[in-house]
């Protein structure tokens, strides 16, 4: 079941022909259903089958020893996708993350300013002024959720000593990096307002999976670090690693981990977070000229519009004249909301 959800969906029904479920799963014959089982019976068609398929393949996947990155864009840690996506990294179902800046900080901001979020219920009627009343009252507004300043400087505050000091050392940290140092002092989290096992950035940490953050300035903390640099605070901009040397990284990991097996991605809307890490294959494999497997597995979750130009990094079969995905390999488009179909999709490959 979903975290902390004990309720059933109650339902009766059974196994048709047409359907077949995969194996491992099989339909109680009473009236109550997890969630898997509720995807396995009523997601048949559509954006349902495909979240359905997607999620198969995914479970089956990483059983027969693949490995996946997941990346995250959009704002996905303040709509809490902790709550699931740590447990995938604790069940060893998830080997890697790349993610916006935006995500890293807001799963940290969750964990010791919960409490003080304020949800806004009817948040399309908002007025101009109504605005402008939570941005004096110091909230940052994420679609229904506002985040307080005060968290922002708290971070800032532990984050600005930590910037120092890896600005005066020849090695550059990942921005994840800083994270860890923070989850790692008892001064901080002892602020928790959430429990620590809802946190992805925390399960990260404790399974050693790398997490990669390209484009740190289109964030928080990001554009704080600058002004930090601007005014003589942090002596220069080389505490972090850059995207490319970051890209360096990520190209000795998918290297090493692909000599033993596939790799998958499983992209949670689009820009950076996805178009980073699924170039790592046609750079080594044009630019290195060296001979390793393309992606194994493919889904991503988007509303976007192919004929606006919306999917970036490319549409699965189009990924295929770029060298970035193989031929055979299972793909997937889910156009959907995905603060609904990632945890669902979650549920199923966990088995809830």
């Amino acid at each position: 079941m979903l975290a902390g959800v004990s309720t059933r969906i109650e339902e009766n029904t059974t196994n048709s022909p047409l359907f077949p479920f995969p194996s491992g799963i099989h339909l109680r014959s009473s009236s109550s259903m997890n969630v898997t089982e509720f995807l396995e019976t009523h997601f048949r068609h559509f954006n349902a089958r495909e979240l359905r398929d997607a999620a198969r393949s995914y479970g089956e996947f990483v059983n027969q020893g693949g490995k996946m990155m997941v990346t995250l864009a959009g704002a996905m840690s303040t709509g809490e996708l902790g709550l699931s996506l740590a447990e995938m990294i604790r069940q060893g179902k998830v080997h890697a993350i790349t993610c916006t800046a935006a995500n890293l900080e807001e799963d940290l901001f969750n964990l010791v300013a919960h409490d003080e979020y304020q949800t806004i219920q009817d948040w399309r009627a908002l007025s101009v002024d109504d605005e402008v009343r939570l941005r004096d009252a110091g909230f940052n507004r994420v679609t229904d959720t506002c985040i307080p300043e005060t968290v922002m400087r708290h971070l800032e505050h532990r984050l600005t000593k930590l910037w120092v000091q890896q600005a005066s050392s020849v090695e550059t940290w990942m921005p994840a990096d800083f994270m860890f140092a923070l989850l790692d002092d008892p001064t901080f989290t002892e602020h928790f307002q959430v429990p620590r096992e809802n946190s992805w950035v925390a399960a990260a940490k404790d399974a050693g999976i790398p997490v990669y953050t390209p484009g740190i300035e289109d964030s928080t903390l990001g554009n704080i670090y600058a002004a930090r640099v601007h005014d003589g605070t942090v002596p220069n901009h080389t505490a972090f690693a850059t995207g490319t040397e970051q890209m360096g990284r990520l190209i000795k990991w998918y290297e090493a981990t692909s000599a033993d097996a596939p790799i998958g991605m499983f992209q949670i809307g689009g820009g950076i977070a996805g178009d980073f890490p699924i170039c790592v294959v046609p750079l080594l494999k044009q630019d290195l000229e060296k001979d390793v497997r393309l992606w194994g597995y493919f889904c991503q979750i988007s509303d976007a519009v192919t004929s606006y130009g919306g999917y970036s990094g490319a549409v699965p079969n189009e990924k295929i004249t770029w060298y970035k995905l193989d031929p055979e390999s299972p793909k997937f488009m889910i156009q959907s909301d995905a603060s609904i179909c990632a945890p669902l999709v979650f549920a199923h490959v966990l088995g809830w």
